[in-house]
C-alpha cells in the first residue's frame, strides 16, 4: 500500500486530495498544527480513514518526527497561510510558513529519504500569484515571476527552493503552479466563497448587499477537485518537473457576480453590490490566465468542471447551508 503525507490537509485542497488518494488505495497521513486544531473533526468526518499527526511547518524537528511516523512514499506540501490579503498584514509570519516552511518540509523529506531505500516523491503547491505583474499572457512554466504580494514572494521562494532541492540532491520534487481553484470547501474569506455565501443570503432575504474591492480583476478559476488530480499525476511521472495547472479561460469579478446571481435566479446584480476601497489590494494582480499545455500533453490532465458549473455548485451549496442555519 502506497503511503502519502499531506500538509495542509485541513484546507480544501488537502481534503479533496485525501479523498482522491484514499479512493486509490493509499494509506494517508495528514499533518495538523496543534492538538486542539478546530478543523480536526472536519478531517475526521470528511476522510475518516486518514491518520492525523501533529507538527508545525516552522519546526523542522517536528516534521522529522512526522515523516518518521508516516514513512511516506509521497509528500504533498499544501500547508501555507494562503489568504493573499492577510499577507500584507503579517508578511513575516507569511514568509515563515508559506516560504521557509517549504524549505523545512524539503529538508525533513531529504533527511527521511536518506534512511530508506525507496524513493520519496515530493509535491510543492506553487501559485499563479507568483506571476503577479504578468510579463506574458497566458502564463507558462517559463514566464518570468514578478510577485505583487508578500504571499506571492513567499511562494516564489518555496518554488525555487523545490527546484534547487531537485537539482542539488536529485529529489523527485515537482511544483504545481496552480491557478485559482475553488469549491464549496473554500474559506469564506476568499472572494469566490464570499460572493457565493452573500448571494445565498440575499436570495433568502438575510442580507441586502455584498461589499467588494476591485471588480475588474481577472482570474483563471477552476474546480479544486480537478486540480488535486494533477498533483497526484505529477508524482506518478518518471521524472520530476514543474507544471502550470489552469483552465486557460479568464473571468472578472463582475463575471463571477453575474454567474453567482444568475445561479440564484436573481436579475440585475449591480444593485446588490457596493465597492469599498478597504478591500482593494495595495498592489493588484490584474490578469492571470494559465497555459496548461504541458500538463495536458505530459500528464494527460484537463479540467472537467467549467466556470459556470463551479459557481453554480458553490451557490447551491451555500443556499443549502444558509437555509439550514435559519430553520
Amino acid at each position: 500500500m502506497t503511503r502519502a503525507l499531506i500538509t495542509g490537509i485541513t484546507g480544501q485542497d488537502g481534503l479533496y486530495l485525501a479523498e482522491l488518494l484514499v479512493s486509490k488505495g493509499y494509506e494517508v497521513f495528514g499533518l495538523i498544527r496543534g492538538q486542539n486544531n478546530p478543523k480536526y473533526d472536519l478531517v475526521r468526518q470528511t476522510v475518516p480513514g486518514v491518520t492525523l499527526l501533529t507538527g508545525d511547518l516552522t519546526d523542522v524537528s517536528s516534521l522529522v518526527r512526522v515523516l518518521a511516523a508516516a514513512q511516506p512514499d509521497e509528500v504533498y506540501n499544501l500547508g501555507a497561510i494562503s489568504f493573499v490579503a492577510y499577507s500584507w498584514e503579517n508578511a513575516s509570519l507569511t514568509s515563515d510558513v508559506t516560504g521557509k516552511g517549504v524549505l523545512n518540509v524539503l529538508e525533513a523529506t531529504r533527511l527521511y529519504a536518506a534512511t530508506t531505500t525507496s524513493e520519496v516523491r515530493f509535491y510543492q503547491a506553487s501559485s499563479s500569484e507568483m506571476f503577479g505583474k504578468v510579463q506574458q499572457v497566458p502564463q507558462t512554466e517559463a514566464t518570468l515571476l514578478w510577485p505583487r504580494s508578500p504571499y506571492g514572494v513567499a511562494k516564489v521562494f518555496g518554488h525555487y527552493m523545490t527546484i534547487n532541492y531537485r537539482e542539488s540532491y536529485g529529489m523527485h520534487a515537482s511544483s504545481g503552479i496552480l491557478f485559482n481553484h475553488e469549491s464549496p470547501r473554500r474559506g469564506p474569506e476568499f472572494v469566490t466563497r464570499k460572493v457565493s455565501q452573500a448571494v445565498a443570503r440575499i436570495k433568502l432575504g438575510l442580507k441586502d448587499e455584498i461589499v467588494l474591492g476591485n471588480l475588474d480583476a481577472k482570474r483563471d478559476w477552476g474546480f479544486a477537485g480537478d486540480y488535486v488530480e494533477a498533483m497526484w499525476l505529477m508524482l506518478q511521472q518518471p521524472e520530476a518537473d514543474d507544471y502550470v495547472i489552469a483552465t486557460g479561460k479568464t473571468h472578472s469579478i463582475r463575471d463571477l457576480l453575474a454567474a453567482a446571481f444568475a445561479a440564484a435566479e436573481i436579475d440585475d446584480w449591480e444593485r446588490y453590490v457596493r465597492q469599498d476601497e478597504r478591500f482593494m489590494r495595495p498592489a493588484e494582480v490584474d490578469l492571470l490566465v494559465g497555459d496548461a499545455s504541458k500538463a495536458r500533453e505530459r500528464l494527460g490532465w484537463k479540467p472537467r468542471v467549467d466556470f459556470e458549473s463551479l459557481v453554480g455548485m458553490m451557490v447551491e451549496n451555500d443556499l443549502a447551508e444558509q437555509s439550514a442555519l435559519v430553520r
